[in-house]
């Protein structure tokens, strides 16, 4: 059975899930949570507090002999809003290195909504037709708007429960001005979602989180909405600012006392319950049902659908992590012909040449997306755009690509030029060691492919390969225009090929 485990580092809380696949589905084999605050210093500071880092690696430390437990074959560890604000995040992430090996990624606002979608969808029947999500963790809340599955809209928002308690809430019960100048904050974020969700008819309204299962449980404990609360009935919008309202006006310790909420969430309930009662209002929304599945989910969901290629849900994750790929290419201008004729080249070169470079089989992926977005540089600035690019590809919004898949297919899409991979240039170094000689591998695959579409004007030229001992041969079949261009860019990297394969490149007419 294979085995795969989901650490999701939050603002409030750390979550392990681990999972193992029996007849194509996932089925939970140990989970673990431990409240650790990561983010209060954050949003106070900016930087994380050496306490929350411990009680943190604590916690880690204890999920780490789990993994090991339960000989777990696949893992991934990701951080979100706490960690994306701290000036010293990379003090935390060389920590539980050191504590663990485990390498730890810092996504983005919209990549967690991106997965957490994925693993709502992937387990909830009903979040299959059309339906808005809602996360909201102690950093930040996730708003997507999904239909059949896949996302319409998404919006990211600065109005985590520990976030608005550390930054307007300061005394016990909270003042009447901290709670005013709160909820103008909040109405004020709200109305970046409303202008992107409110022309959509939802019905359904899918919670995840703790602030969420609190709330829920609350209602469905407070006597006569028993009924109304079942697990299969949505909490009500009325019931929602009725409960905001009255944990408003309590104490910490009253606020404790009430079912659903305890110690461990009555501090940032009141800010939590009501981003809540504001969105369903603003939204005019019914209510919401409360969905156990969270970011973990769709981590594990994504590395089921990565391996398990025959499946739906692995078609659906390709599908759109290529559409964000065509997405920014429709952003920054690109010329999609001569995009996909390039595109084409470099699939075609990267399965004729499999002998000759010997990259792994994710590479082509990777080499695709570069030879789509090489030229969004162009956007910026002409004269020296490929320097452009490869900013643009490693700080934009990719849904499926990791930062260090990021890392490696902008540097990929960086050198096509005069200059070449260097070990100690910036670029590389964002590149993992272990990278180094298959990035610079696949950056001359793709420099031929760019090779081979020099004249605008021309008609796409087919390319053969055969490939001998100590020369690789390519054969052009010329286009309408001829290919006087292309066989004179494909010499010019000829040198650069030996120099990388050992082997010469000869170009020649069919």
């Amino acid at each position: 059975m294979r085995t795969y485990a989901a650490v999701d580092i939050g603002s409030n809380s750390c979550r392990l899930k681990i999972a193992g696949v029996q007849n194509h589905r996932m089925r939970t084999l140990h989970e673990d949570r431990e409240v650790t605050r990561l983010g209060e210093s954050v949003f106070e500071s900016g930087m994380v507090s050496p306490e929350a880092m411990a009680n943190t690696i604590r916690a880690l430390r204890r999920f780490h002999k789990a993994v090991q437990a339960h000989a777990v074959d696949r893992l991934r560890v990701v951080a979100t809003s706490a960690m994306r604000d701290a000036r010293n995040q990379q003090a935390f992430v060389s920590w539980v290195h050191s504590a663990t090996g485990w390498k730890v990624e810092i996504i983005s606002g919209l990549e967690e909504g991106r997965l957490i979608h994925l693993g709502v969808v992937s387990n909830e029947p009903g979040a299959r037709g059309r339906c808005l999500l809602v996360d909201l963790g102690g950093g930040s809340c996730e708003i997507t708007l999904s239909e059949q599955g896949r996302i319409r809209e998404m919006v990211s928002l600065p109005l985590g429960a520990v976030r608005l308690t550390r930054e307007f809430l300061r005394h016990d019960p909270p003042t009447a001005d901290e709670i005013a100048r709160m909820r103008k904050f909040v109405q004020r974020e709200l109305r970046r979602a409303e202008r992107k969700l409110t022309d959509h008819r939802v019905t359904t309204v899918y919670a995840t989180s703790g602030t969420a299962a609190a709330l829920t449980d609350a209602i469905r404990a407070s006597g006569k909405s028993k009924r109304q609360v079942a697990s299969t009935v949505p909490a009500k919008t009325e019931l929602v600012r009725k409960l905001t309202d009255k944990l408003t006006r309590m104490t910490d310790v009253q606020r404790a006392g009430v079912t659903g909420i305890g110690p461990r969430r009555s501090e940032i309930i009141v800010a939590g319950a009501n981003v809540y009662a504001a969105m369903l209002e603003r939204l005019h929304l019914p209510g919401f049902r409360y969905s156990p599945m969270g970011l973990r989910d769709g981590i594990l969901a994504l590395m089921h659908a990565e391996t398990e290629e025959r499946t739906s849900a692995h078609h659906r994750f390709e599908e759109e992590r290529w559409a964000s790929v065509l997405e920014l290419c429709r952003h920054y201008g690109v010329d999609p012909k001569r995009a996909e004729s390039v595109r084409a080249h470099v699939a075609q070169l990267f399965v004729d040449l499999q002998r000759v470079h010997e990259l792994p089989r994710e590479y082509q992926l990777w080499l695709e997306a570069a030879a789509m977005m090489h030229e969004a540089g162009k956007f910026m600035n002409y004269q020296g755009y490929h320097r452009h690019t490869q900013y643009i590809i490693a700080n934009s919004e990719l849904y499926g690509f990791t930062p260090e898949q990021r890392a490696i297919t902008s540097a990929i899409a960086r050198y096509l030029g005069k200059s070449r991979p260097n070990a100690n240039d910036r670029v590389t170094r964002s590149v993992p060691v272990q990278e180094h000689r298959h990035v610079q591998r696949a950056v001359v695959l793709l420099r031929l492919a760019v090779a081979l579409h020099q004249d605008r004007a021309s008609d796409v030229l087919r390319a053969r390969t055969s490939v001998h001992p100590r020369r690789v041969l390519l054969k052009i079949t010329p286009g309408r225009t001829g290919a006087e261009l292309e066989l004179w860019s494909l010499r010019k990297e000829a040198d650069y090929f030996r120099e990388v394969f050992g082997r010469d490149l000869v170009t020649e007419l069919d």
